[in-house]
């Protein structure tokens, strides 16, 4: 989701805000923009587009001053233009804003200030923010009162940085992730550590309701009472620097690569939390799982592996909906939210509501720094390094070996995984994806794909569906096997093609049954499994493996078909259209 880049220091601030912003590229985003200041004016340069395309029509880096402000814009309020890209002036031009987040009382808002003989020019809620800033300085003349009185005002949950001509920057946090990196001789403002950690891997995390203020080569934080919180100095780990493609085509491409190591890796360095979470969720009386998107499908294969292999019930819940019923939480339960982020905001909304019903929360998230983890009572990391590629890949199945540990620890280890032999079979799919590749370009004209399975397989269907719609635009669906003739069986024809996952499990000779039904009405079938079958007219075989880990073993071949089929259809993997790594607001 949009993000923000501030500096302040002794270099030329445009070159630096530009590499950042290309760091962040991942979160996603359609404009960009850079404002600076230099000689008590604030010079601004935006426009539609990738940084690199904006920056090459418009030269952001060349704009001049050593402090600045930028960001990457993704539209909620009003259209993608260049008007609507930010920073955003006030009115007099002596004030610049990047913001991220929402507004909620900004239509109020802008009737008093445009009462008070205020214009706008854009369509968004963050210019509201700009020129509220500027009514207040005009009557306080100091920054410090401005942002107290600015933030009293505003609702909703947003970060913003706003830039003074007169050299200051100050940059205040609600619900919205916001970072200070402190350099040597020089400060950043950010969404993320990737914006400055080529500079720096000092980091203070804004506590919510926080503010800071830079200016004479010092800075100040406060809270939203004007009071000192106090604040401390995390070394952010270098490894989320190291994002690069290496020989790699795409990020996406790599990442799924990365799997045959990441699952090793997953909770690896959380042993400790691991049991504590598995005692927890051993003694409680009500479990909830929580996650948005991928992590949904993790809540949902949590949900099966807990009832089928340790006796345990669990409620998955979606993210987004907890707000809609929120009595659904019993009091003093252990709530599980899962995020590769830990900044998705329906997923901070939904551990807020858990909170105030007493719930244990458990997080399982990549990034041990972000703002769920600091909401968490036990902290489990994926460590599975960056994930760019908008699409999650590598952490999902980080995720699915997290969960399977946690059963292990409830079971007393009587579960048996031996990961490093999967990890081999892994590296065996990956290392042989000629027949995917063909596979991929049938799917280059299709319309219409669906994925059946049953039991813990169709949350693997689920997931395999979300795969193919964000990467190839195709309209994908995940069908539980025994609804098909409920309904879906009435969309198969010549023109479809249906992929099934069918290992050699309980819902083997059930699926293969539906497989036969579905293509005595012409579609075409991708058998995924580890038995050939003539019933399929295409089949990607799996391993055979304990039957435990089918799930991580079926969606890697399924993600490599999405990644080939975006390539085929002529489409980014990396960066979808309209979607962000991050969905921080919701």
């Amino acid at each position: 989701m949009c993000s923000i880049i501030g500096y302040y220091g002794k270099e030329n601030a445009s070159p630096i805000l530009v590499k950042g912003l290309k760091r962040m590229e991942y979160r996603g985003y359609d404009s960009v923009g850079v404002a600076t200041e230099s000689e008590n004016e604030i010079k601004l340069k935006k426009g539609i587009g990738k940084v690199n395309e904006v920056n090459s029509k418009v030269q952001l880096d060349t704009l001049p001053g050593k402090i600045g402000i930028g960001h990457t814009r993704w539209a909620t309020h009003g259209r993608v233009t260049e008007l609507n890209a930010h920073p955003h002036p006030s009115n007099s031009g002596k004030i610049a804003i990047v913001h991220n987040g929402i507004i909620e009382n900004f239509e109020e808002l802008k009737k008093e200030l445009e009462t008070d003989g205020y214009d706008f020019k854009s369509e968004t809620d963050s210019e509201v923010i700009v020129n509220l800033l500027q009514k207040n300085y005009e009557i306080t003349k100091d920054v410090k009162k401005t942002i107290l009185k600015t933030v009293s005002e505003i609702k909703g949950h947003y970060a913003f940085v706003a830039m003074f001509e007169n050299g200051q920057l100050a940059a205040a946090r609600f619900h919205e992730p916001l970072i200070i990196g402190v350099g040597q001789d020089d400060f950043f403002l950010s969404s993320d550590v990737l914006g400055f950690i080529e500079f720096t891997d000092n980091a203070i995390y804004l506590e919510n309701g926080n503010f800071v203020i830079i200016d004479k080569d010092k800075f100040q934080v406060l809270d939203f009472d004007g009071n000192n919180p106090g604040y401390g100095i995390t070394k952010v780990s270098k490894e989320f620097g190291d994002a690069y493609k290496g020989d790699y085509a795409h990020f996406t491409l790599k990442e799924i690569y990365e799997q045959n190591e990441t699952i090793l890796k997953a909770g690896e360095k959380a042993i400790d939390a691991i049991e504590k979470a598995a005692e927890n969720i051993k003694d409680a009386q009500n479990i909830y799982v929580t996650g948005s998107g991928t992590s949904y499908n993790s809540a949902l294969i949590a949900k099966q592996i807990l009832s089928k292999y340790v006796k345990i019930k669990a409620e998955p819940i979606m993210s987004s909906e907890l707000q809609f019923s929120p009595e659904t939480i019993e009091e003093n339960s252990i709530f599980i939210a899962i995020s590769q982020s830990g900044e998705s905001a329906d997923v901070l909304d939904a551990v807020r509501i858990a909170k105030k019903a007493n719930c244990r929360i458990i997080a399982i998230v990549n990034l041990l720094t972000s703002s769920l983890a600091r909401e968490a009572d036990i902290v489990i990391g994926m460590n599975c390094g960056p994930e760019i590629g908008v699409a999650a890949t590598k952490s999902f199945t980080s995720q699915l070996v997290i969960l399977y540990k946690i059963v292990q620890k409830i079971s007393n280890n009587e579960i048996t995984i031996d990961f490093k032999e999967f990890s081999k079979s892994i590296s065996k799919t990956l290392d042989n994806p000629t027949k995917i590749q063909q596979i991929a370009k049938e799917l280059k004209d299709i319309s219409d794909i669906y994925i059946l399975g049953r039991g813990i397989n169709y949350p693997i269907a689920k997931e395999a569906a979300l795969k193919l719609k964000e990467l190839t635009y195709i309209h994908a669906e995940g069908i539980p096997g025994g609804e098909l003739k409920h309904g879906p069986l009435a969309l198969m024809d010549s023109n479809v093609y249906v992929i099934i996952i069918n290992p050699s499990d309980s819902t083997y000779s059930d699926t293969l049954t539906s497989a036969r039904e579905i293509k005595a009405r012409g579609a075409k079938i991708i058998g995924i499994s580890d038995i050939e079958s003539n019933i399929y007219d295409y089949w990607i075989e799996i391993p055979k493996i304990n039957e435990v880990l089918y799930p991580i073993s079926e969606i890697v071949p399924i993600q490599l078909l999405s990644y080939y089929a975006a390539l085929e259809k002529e489409t980014d993997p990396d960066y979808p259209r309209n979607l962000a790594k991050s969905v921080t607001v919701k």
